[in-house]
């Protein structure tokens, strides 16, 4: 592996672990969803906005893709609105358990939106993942509110990646994300107005929460999301999609030493979730080697 792919290969892992700590922050910090998501972008979009003053980058931008980003924007703040949802109304381990059926939405929803032919191993992934997920929901009955608000969280994730990966190749990784992050706090701002959240009390945050709340909105949302965008750019989507299944695993583990007690699940539910990871790393590899086949 050469050094500039060994670079980004090792960028990425930090990133994945990176993502896979966000779901435990959102544990820890008392502000929740809604909220949380509200100081999460306005704090990641200034961030942004002075690095990309500083580093004296183009801001302009057509107006056709401005309104392309602004919906991408918006899908990203839903998306984080019901991931911290879930685990306030479930926990970690379950929460970043459904993350794992991404992979079965993108089979699904990637050959619609770029016009190619549905694989049929993809299909197939997808019932075994879907069999994961029965298994998981069957034994986790009381956390099925939860399993629902992360499946739907994944569903957005995966339109609004789906839909960046027409942009990331044309425009800064920076520019890119500042606006999608300032669409998505305009939107997440005029819910909580019509919500009347905005009180006194909206504004009381501890020290402590303000300590979580800029580690969350600077390391794991400014910084991870622009440096995945640019990694993105040098490794093969293979390479990508087996570290990004890491983010369960690392979630997981980091929630049951951090947090304890509520992240030890029942012998099932690490079964289930060992199937959906095992299967999406299977489906990758199939996946890579059809493609050297085809290249060959």
């Amino acid at each position: 592996m050469q050094s500039g792919n060994l670079k980004s290969y090792l960028s990425l892992h930090l990133i994945v672990f990176i993502w896979g700590f966000t779901a435990v922050l959102g544990e820890l910090i008392s502000v929740k969803e809604a909220s949380l998501v509200w100081y999460r972008m306005l704090l990641a979009s200034i961030m942004l906005w002075i690095f990309a003053k500083y580093t004296k980058r183009n801001l302009i931008l057509p107006r056709k893709d401005l309104a392309k980003l602004v919906l991408v924007g918006f899908l990203i703040a839903i998306h984080w609105i019901f991931f911290f949802r879930a685990i306030n109304i479930s926990n970690v381990s379950i929460t970043l358990a459904m993350f794992s059926a991404g992979a079965f939405f993108a089979s699904l929803l990637e050959p619609l939106l770029y016009k190619r032919k549905m694989l049929w191993y993809e299909v197939f992934f997808g019932l075994i993942i879907m069999g994961g997920l029965a298994i998981i929901m069957q034994v986790e009955v009381d956390y099925l509110e939860g399993i629902y608000s992360a499946l739907f969280s994944v569903l957005m994730g995966v339109l609004f990646t789906l839909s960046n990966g027409k942009l990331i190749n044309r425009y800064d990784s920076v520019v890119i994300t500042l606006y999608e992050f300032i669409a998505g706090f305009v939107l997440v701002t005029i819910y909580l107005a019509f919500s009347g959240s905005f009180t006194a009390q909206f504004f009381e945050v501890s020290g402590t929460d303000w300590v979580l709340i800029l580690l969350l909105a600077s390391v794991c949302t400014a910084y991870a999301f622009t440096a995945s965008v640019h990694v993105m750019k040098r490794l093969t989507p293979y390479t990508v999609m087996l570290t990004t299944n890491l983010e369960p695993v690392y979630g997981i583990v980091l929630a049951y030493f951090l947090i304890g007690g509520d992240e030890k699940m029942s012998l099932s539910f690490y079964i289930g979730a060992l199937i959906i990871l095992a299967t999406v790393i299977l489906n990758g590899i199939i996946k890579n080697y059809t493609t050297k086949k085809a290249d060959n």
